[in-house]
Parts: C-alpha cells; sequence; structure tokens
C-alpha cells in the first residue's frame, strides 16, 4: 500500500512540475484582436438599407419626413432629426422607428458609435 501511495505521489508530483508554466498574462492573452471599424460604408449604410429604405427611400413614402438613402441624409438625421431617438424608443412607445419593431440594441449601438465617433464616412 505503501509503495502504491509513494508511487501516485511521485506521479502527481511529476505532472505538476512538467505542467507547469512560466507564461505570464501577457502570453494569454491575444495582442491582436481585430475591432472592424464602425463607419456608414462598412457598417451603418446596411443597418439603414435593411430597416428603414422601405420608408426613408430617395422619394420618401408612408408619410417618411426624409430620405436616408446618403451618408449626408443619415448624418443629417442623427444631427438634426433625432434618429437616435426615435430607433432608442422602447418596444411600443409612439415614435419609435422602424415602426414595425425595435432594433435590436447591439444595431442601435453601432449607430451610436458611428455618431460618437465622427460620422466616418
Amino acid at each position: 500500500m505503501n509503495r502504491l501511495i509513494s508511487s501516485l505521489l511521485l506521479i502527481s508530483l511529476g505532472l505538476l512540475q512538467f505542467g507547469c508554466t512560466n507564461d505570464s498574462a501577457s502570453d494569454l492573452v491575444e495582442d491582436s484582436i481585430i475591432v472592424e471599424e464602425i463607419t456608414f460604408t462598412n457598417t451603418v449604410k446596411n443597418i439603414v438599407d435593411n430597416n428603414c429604405i422601405v420608408c426613408h427611400a430617395a422619394t420618401p413614402v408612408f408619410g417618411a419626413p426624409m430620405s436616408l438613402v446618403t451618408y449626408a441624409d443619415v448624418k443629417n438625421a442623427v444631427q438634426n432629426n433625432g434618429l437616435l431617438d426615435r430607433i432608442s424608443r422602447a418596444q411600443g412607445e409612439s415614435g419609435l422607428m422602424p415602426i414595425t419593431t425595435r432594433l435590436p440594441q447591439a444595431t442601435i449601438d453601432k449607430i451610436e458609435s458611428w455618431a460618437e465617433n465622427g460620422f466616418q464616412q
């Protein structure tokens, strides 16, 4: 029995010795995490095209007050026409855009980030 315990102890110590390394926190964290820059062209245009253009076309329809087709249109809507307020309202709240359903918060966050970071084209 003592030989079994001694053998298990030696095996455990051997595994512990060879299993440990000198890794530091910087070795374990990936340094090159790629974060896609949010710009009108690579992010916001796609959101607007998929959720807003039905009403906010080049010639707005269904009572939409403005077009949201171009970069200038969308930037102006954020800066002067309350676009962020309208898309951020609670589901069922008057004035929510799009009318059918509230955009996911992650999508709204992308548009807010775009505005906060200077409306990159």
